[in-house]
């Protein structure tokens, strides 16, 4: 919410009250992607660069593919037209996702090789970069944990340069994470996203 809308919602929540149960109760009869779904496009026809980052990013938490969020976009053609289309593809692409990069979009998730163990060190985390991702990789003992180098934010992907000792803070809100547990200690309240492991002789994988 902008701090202009918190303001309204602060001195006047007793009408914008109304407004907000509404917009709660015209979806609630429709399951979280789809609702979500129609969130991104709303805000590609208003062309609100915040609001379409902020509905895109909730769109893919709930469980939408990048290629949903496309065909989304292509169905509503009809009412947005050409221009707005090619708006919101330049701000995905401005987002920088992996997950609509044209390596991973088309891709079946599965098993990535990522580094030998023997090169990370216990208590250690490196960042790795990984084709079109790039991760923060802790150990604590035979536990390896993986997790995404964007902020839940605003996707913001965090540098190496912004850890210190084993917390990682995002340098445009100042989120901060434990990477001993990928949670969010301090602005936010989001994690960090953590991605399944195993290793097999002697090589740490990842799956996405």
């Amino acid at each position: 919410m902008s701090d202009a809308l918190d303001y309204l919602v602060k001195v006047r929540g007793d009408a914008l009250g109304h407004y907000f149960k509404f917009l709660k109760d015209a979806g609630k009869h429709l399951d979280p992607k789809t609702r979500d779904l129609i969130s991104v496009i709303t805000k590609v026809h208003a062309q609100t660069e915040a609001g379409f980052r902020q509905y895109l990013m909730r769109a893919l938490r709930d469980g939408c593919t990048p290629m949903e969020v496309i065909d989304a976009l292509l169905m509503a053609f009809p009412a947005l037209g050409l221009s707005k289309l090619v708006w919101a593809a330049e701000q995905i692409l401005a987002l920088d996702l992996p997950e609509f990069s044209p390596e991973l979009i088309h891709a079946q998730p599965h098993w990535r090789a990522l580094i030998p163990v023997a090169q990370v060190a216990e208590g250690e985390v490196r960042r790795l970069d990984c084709g079109a991702r790039s991760v923060f990789i802790y150990r604590a003992g035979e536990d390896f944990r993986v997790y995404d180098s964007r902020c839940p934010h605003q996707v913001t992907n965090i540098p190496h340069l912004a850890l210190d000792g084993l917390t990682l803070t995002c340098p445009k809100h100042q989120w901060q994470f434990d990477l001993r547990t990928g949670e969010c200690i301090a602005k936010g309240t989001q994690p960090l996203k953590r991605f399944d492991t195993k290793v097999e002789e002697g090589v740490l994988y990842a799956w996405w």
